[in-house]
């Protein structure tokens, strides 16, 4: 897949994602991998600066948290600033989907 455009799409998925719940960055990375099967994989180098980027922007939020195991782990979730943005992602998206499919779609055959 093109890095090109899955770059654009990371903050995107990451607000969609902790939309559903608060998680911690390996735990985006594998919800990711997993609900595309596959299709997306996420290196650390990609996916802490996007949501060191989020946090600082105010669109998501992190915290430690420490089970019982000791192990602490920085949990993130969305602001309401980042479901605004979401939303605005969201539409954004879909407009650059339905343009490029436009294109596509007169191409057909052609390529």
């Amino acid at each position: 897949m093109d890095t090109e455009l899955v770059k654009g799409t990371l903050s995107l998925l990451i607000l969609s994602l902790l939309s559903r719940k608060s998680m911690y960055g390996y735990e985006i990375a594998a919800t990711v991998h997993k609900d595309t099967d596959g299709a997306f994989t996420w290196r650390e180098g990609s996916l802490y600066p996007n949501l060191h980027k989020l946090e600082a922007d105010g669109l998501i939020v992190g915290e430690w948290e420490e089970k019982e195991t000791g192990r602490k782990r920085r949990y993130y979730r969305i602001t309401s600033k980042g479901r605004a943005a979401l939303r605005e992602k969201k539409q954004s998206w879909q407009e650059l989907y339905e343009a490029v499919n436009r294109i596509l779609e007169k191409t057909d055959g052609q390529a």
